[in-house]
């Protein structure tokens, strides 16, 4: 299983100037490459290398390595966006989104992330050193910081390209890692059942709700304060507004990596796995009225699962995917199905039995049973990761237009 270590590098102020140099000229060749590739309409690796590559060594004064890395990336970009397009990410064919992505070429930032190969890169991991090459030539000693954990896992199973990364004007390195997965051989015991949401951000079929009280005052706050700064719209508004936007971001991150945390460890804890809504494609799917917008666009369910997921997999824990429609309305104990049932956001109450319990542990329930259900027809956990360069979380109603189904994810870290 592929896992990522990410080490924050202490460079003197010549090694970051060039360091910085190195990462404005690969960019700035990978934005013309993409011209060259868009306007020849070449966008596979070795037939776009014919076009571009003597001419970036040239101008640009890039090693072979380096040169090779920026064509690749630049055709990376281009399949990422094909991807995009073909879940329909970017919009509908002729949408104002949709135009913009496809009638220009790529474009790469000054300080965008540049990948580093075995012979661009090397590390003295018990020095906590590396040595990277740049365009003054090779740097030696530049220092970085981890844990004690991070440099454990770089040490037994660093293996592969790292991408280096300038951020605020700190600099990092994340590195590739191959982490072995555990396997098990026995079939699970069950099912844990995960209800996604907003107001509660994850429920188990145990009963354990994980309230999004706290997150959600907070990103109130935020908005407010991000509206203040935009109608202000001065250089250091911009600026602030960038930061609080990445505080905030980090904050729900951290969340969401508690949350995963807690559940796979109650999932190996009893011997079960883990069953969570398939809720690809909700954002196109839900129509919301306007206060609801920000909220919902702020919900980072995709995120939360590929946590789960990859936790999972590193622990041997399998993780299904159920069809999430009408799990918010059906009765969990005599099936009952009806738009009534559901009373309020936060209380179920069926309209046949009587049945009455949490909205969300109710839905939690039924993700249970119908994982168990596809469990027992031979679903295994195989279902590949997201398409790459998708960052959008989806949102809106648990609805779906799909056939009842199951999708069991591994993402990588």
């Amino acid at each position: 299983m592929k896992a990522t270590v990410q080490v924050k590098l202490v460079p003197t102020p010549v090694q970051a100037a060039a360091l910085e140099a190195t990462l404005h000229a690969c960019n700035e060749a990978a934005t013309w490459a993409s011209e060259v590739a868009f306007a020849k309409d070449v966008r596979r690796n070795f037939a776009l290398r014919e076009h571009t590559y003597s001419e970036i060594k040239q101008r640009w004064g890039l090693g072979a390595q380096a040169a090779q890395h920026v064509i690749k990336k630049t055709c990376d970009a281009y399949a990422t966006l094909k991807a995009n397009l073909r879940a329909g990410n970017l919009g509908r064919p002729g949408s104002r989104r949709y135009r913009r992505a496809t009638e220009n070429p790529a474009v790469f930032r000054p300080e965008g992330a540049q990948p580093y190969d075995d012979r661009m890169l090397s590390w003295q991991i018990p020095d906590r050193k590396v040595s990277i090459w740049t365009l003054s030539g090779r740097l030696k000693g530049v220092a970085f910081t981890a844990s004690p954990e991070q440099v454990a896992r770089l040490a037994l199973y660093r293996k592969g390209e790292s991408d280096l990364i300038a951020r605020d004007g700190m600099w990092f390195l994340n590195a590739t890692c191959e982490v072995a997965e555990a396997k098990s051989n026995t079939a699970p015991d069950g099912f844990l059942g995960i209800d996604l949401g907003i107001v509660n951000i994850a429920t188990t079929s145990d009963g354990q709700i994980m309230a999004g009280r706290q997150l959600n005052r907070v990103r109130t706050r935020e908005c407010g304060l991000r509206t203040k700064l935009q109608r202000k719209n001065t250089p250091s508004a911009r600026r602030r507004a960038k930061k609080r936007r990445r505080k905030e971001a980090r904050r729900a991150k951290d969340i969401n990596h508690k949350i995963a945390k807690h559940v796979v460890a109650e999932a190996e804890r009893t011997g079960r796995g883990i069953a969570l809504e398939d809720l690809t494609g909700i954002r196109e799917r839900a129509r919301l009225r306007k206060p609801q917008r920000a909220t919902h666009s702020t919900w980072a369910f995709a995120q939360l699962g590929q946590f789960i997921a990859y936790k999972a997999r590193k622990a041997g824990v399998p993780v299904v995917h159920v069809d999430p429609a009408y799990t918010s309305r059906t009765c969990a104990e005599c099936g009952h199905n009806d738009k009534a049932n559901r009373v309020s956001q936060a209380w179920f109450a069926c309209r046949s039995c009587g049945f009455v319990d949490h909205a969300d542990r109710n839905s939690s329930r039924n993700i249970r049973a119908r994982a168990e259900e596809l469990w027992r027809r031979g679903v295994r956990s195989i279902t590949p990761a997201p398409p790459r360069g998708r960052t959008r979380s989806g949102a809106g109603r648990k609805h779906s237009t799909t056939p009842s189904g199951a999708r069991c994810a591994s993402p990588p870290l």
